[in-house]
Order: structure tokens, then C-alpha cells, then sequence
């Protein structure tokens, strides 16, 4: 959402990541509590399955536990992988048995050929089941190793219904605070940075605020962080019961989130090479008195643009005008002399920020 003329506090990226992390936290929580509910009913279900297959109940509170995942779609897929599994470990079991009982050699060629097939990357959370269930029906089968098989997977398969039933039903989190909160943050810091870069400059060097040059790779770092915040809100829409009453189109939400990496890099490399040119090798990388000014008005003015992420605000209008007034200076004062112009790559990264800003419809 575009902020014209309003200025908001600007949460710092630590902030934010222990924000996160807190939801997170909140939503282990939610998932202990579902966990405990999805056992209890699993145990209290799995002697009133008719057959052999009463006879082993304590598989259906494993079923449900294995499938326990922070979003719906993410326990619908653990549970069928498990169950996937499963079933192809109780398949070399039993092949095995065709040949004659148990014995070490058997036991060891069906567990080393499980764990080979586990490797299958589709199996996913079902690879560590495959080669136990191999081993439990070899070992605890016994005479029996038909009926062990059938009310093994039979109670699995309960416990994973019961478990996904508990999951999508009760408290199934969205996630959507975490990517909205994570968008906006990213995008103020970004600004954030843009503007104390921008002081920086305005200041005598070595200039006495230098926070931000520490900041290269927190950026980084925090933008990932965001990106898997987006994802998980994806991933916790599908089969989310809750989702129609919390529309949000977070098709937009990838694209600002691509943009806002784009100006992620750009700045960071802006980072390096102001500190670079202030701290490192000033002689090699100067930056002119004449261009200084220039320089620092176009920083302050883009953090500006990007802290309202629209290009029909005067705050982008302004950024572009002095953007353009910098690199008329770079241009005017180039010096063939100079091996590396910081001033010529500064003005390219902000030009590319508004370009980013220009060309990114979707307002975070």
C-alpha cells in the first residue's frame, strides 16, 4: 500500500526476524495442542477397527503424529508420503518371506534395499518409514506376517486420516501476518538504509554514523527470511478451510517480493561500494565535493520512492529528477584517470531501484 506523506516507524530487520519467529513459535504451540487432540482420539479410535487389524492400535497414534505439519497441505502430503512408504516396505517384507522365514541375511539385504529405495526424492517424509516398516514386519510378523502387514498399515491409515482431519479443521493457520509483516519491513529497511547511506555522504568523512555499513548482509539474510514467510502463507492456504474468509492475492505478494530482492542486491551492492570508497581506498574511489551533493540527494529521495513503492507519487517524480541531476554531475566530472568511479556506480544502482519501483505495479 502506497504511504503518501506519512511517515511510519521503521522496524529494524532483527525486529522483524524475532517477529517471525515469534509467530512461528506461536504456531509450534498450535501444532502441540493439535498433535495431543490428533493422538488421543487416534488411540481411543483404533480398537474399534474391525478385524485383525484391531489387534495393533498403537500404530494409529503413530499415523497421526507423522502427519502433523504446520499447514494443511504440507500434513496431506506428509501422510501420504508416510503411508507411501510404508506400504512399498511391507511389499519387500513380504516378498522376502515368499523365500522362507527371517533370518540375518535376509534381514540385512530387505533393510539395505529399503534404505536404497528411500532415496526416491518423491518419498519425501515417507524415506524413513519405508525401511522400518520392511524391518517390523520381518522381525514382529512372525506367523503371522499377513495379518501384522494388514493392521500395520490399516491403523497407520486411520491415525493419518484422524490426524489430518484434527489439522484442517482445528485452529488452521493461515500464516498471512508473517508475509505482510515480513513485505513492509523489508521494504522500510530497504528505505532505511537508502536514507542513512544518503546522511552518510552529506556528513564530513569519515563520517561519524556508520551503522549502516555493517548491514551488507543483513539485507540479505532478512530477505530470505521474508521469502520464506510468503511461501509458508502460500503453502498454508491450500486446503485452509479459512481461506475464503482471508482473501489475499499473494500471487501479488511473490511479485513485490521479487522486486523488493532486486533492490535488495542493488543496495547492498551499494553498501559495499560507499563503504568501500569511504573506508577502504577513498584515492582509488573518490567521491567528488561537486558530486557528493548530488549523490546525496538522489539517496534521500530515492529511500523516499521506495519507502511508498509508488511511481505515481511525488515522492518518485522527485527521486527521478534527482537521480537524473546525479548523473549529469558523474557524467560532467568523469575522470579518465579514475579506475573505479563510485559515483557512476551509485547513480546506476538507484537508477535501477526506480526502475524496479517503476515497473512493479503490485503495492506491498
Amino acid at each position: 500500500m502506497a504511504l503518501r506523506g506519512k511517515k511510519l516507524p521503521t522496524p529494524s530487520a532483527a525486529a522483524v526476524s524475532n517477529r517471525l519467529t515469534g509467530m512461528l513459535r506461536y504456531t509450534r504451540v498450535q501444532l502441540a495442542f493439535k498433535a495431543a487432540l490428533a493422538v488421543a482420539i487416534a488411540w481411543s479410535v483404533a480398537p474399534l477397527v474391525p478385524g485383525v487389524a484391531s489387534q495393533y492400535p498403537y500404530y494409529a497414534p503413530l499415523g497421526a503424529l507423522v502427519c502433523m505439519y504446520p499447514t494443511v497441505a504440507g500434513s496431506v502430503r506428509a501422510g501420504l508420503q508416510t503411508l507411501a512408504g510404508l506400504l512399498i516396505g511391507i511389499g519387500l517384507a513380504l516378498i522376502a518371506l515368499l523365500f522362507g522365514g527371517p533370518t540375518v541375511w535376509t534381514i540385512a539385504l530387505i533393510v539395505g534395499l529399503g534404505v536404497l529405495l528411500a532415496g526416491i526424492p518423491r518419498l519425501g517424509a515417507g524415506r524413513d518409514y519405508l525401511p522400518v516398516a520392511a524391518l517390523f514386519v520381518l522381525v514382529l510378523g512372525g506367523d503371522d506376517a499377513d495379518g501384522y502387514s494388514y493392521g500395520y498399515a490399516v491403523q497407520m491409515g486411520v491415525g493419518v486420516l484422524i490426524g489430518l482431519a484434527v489439522n484442517a479443521v482445528v485452529f488452521p493457520p493461515l500464516h498471512l501476518n508473517g508475509a505482510v509483516d515480513g513485505l513492509a519491513a523489508l521494504r522500510l529497511n530497504l528505505a532505511r538504509q537508502l536514507r542513512e547511506m544518503g546522511t552518510a555522504v552529506g556528513e564530513s568523512w569519515p563520517p561519524e554514523h556508520e551503522d549502516w555499513s555493517s548491514r551488507r548482509t543483513e539485507l540479505i539474510s532478512f530477505s530470505r527470511e521474508v521469502r520464506e514467510a510468503v511461501q509458508l502463507a502460500d503453502s498454508g492456504r491450500q486446503g485452509n478451510l479459512r481461506r475464503r474468509r482471508h482473501q489475499r492475492d499473494l500471487s501479488a505478494d511473490f511479485r513485490a517480493l521479487r522486486a523488493m530482492e532486486r533492490v535488495t542486491l542493488y543496495v547492498e551492492d551499494m553498501t559495499e561500494v560507499l563503504a568501500t570508497a569511504i573506508w577502504s581506498t577513498p584515492e582509488e574511489t573518490p567521491v567528488s565535493h561537486e558530486v557528493a551533493g548530488s549523490l546525496e540527494r538522489a539517496m534521500l529521495a530515492t529511500a523516499e520512492a521506495v519507502e511508498t513503492w509508488d511511481d505515481q507519487t511525488d515522492e518518485y517524480s522527485e527521486a527521478v529528477a534527482a537521480v537524473q541531476d546525479l548523473v549529469r554531475q558523474v557524467n560532467s566530472s568523469a575522470s579518465p584517470d579514475s579506475p573505479v568511479d563510485a559515483p557512476a556506480s551509485l547513480a546506476m544502482s538507484l537508477r535501477r531501484v526506480l526502475r524496479t519501483v517503476r515497473t512493479e505495479d503490485d503495492q506491498p
